[in-house]
């Protein structure tokens, strides 16, 4: 392995020890999280289906622009 794979390992980790910290002490505000307009559920009698398309699309959004700015800044 080169160090250029080294470096976005440890970025890489640091995004989501970030994450985790966010998610451990923030938790409970993030409740909206799973929760956006635009999700899909259906319910029925026997079961449910349920696919947060929105959320998908939010939280790929953010992680875009955190890798944007993690190239930008250490790339």
């Amino acid at each position: 392995m080169n160090a250029g794979i080294g470096k976005y390992l440890i970025g890489i980790g640091v995004v989501i020890v970030l994450i985790g910290l966010i998610v451990y002490f923030f938790g409970d505000k993030l409740g909206w999280l799973g929760r956006l307009p635009g999700d899909i559920r259906i319910e029925g009698k026997n079961g449910g289906f349920y696919f947060p398309i929105v959320t998908c699309i939010v939280v790929s959004v953010l992680l875009n622009l955190i890798f944007v700015l993690i190239r930008k800044f250490f790339g």
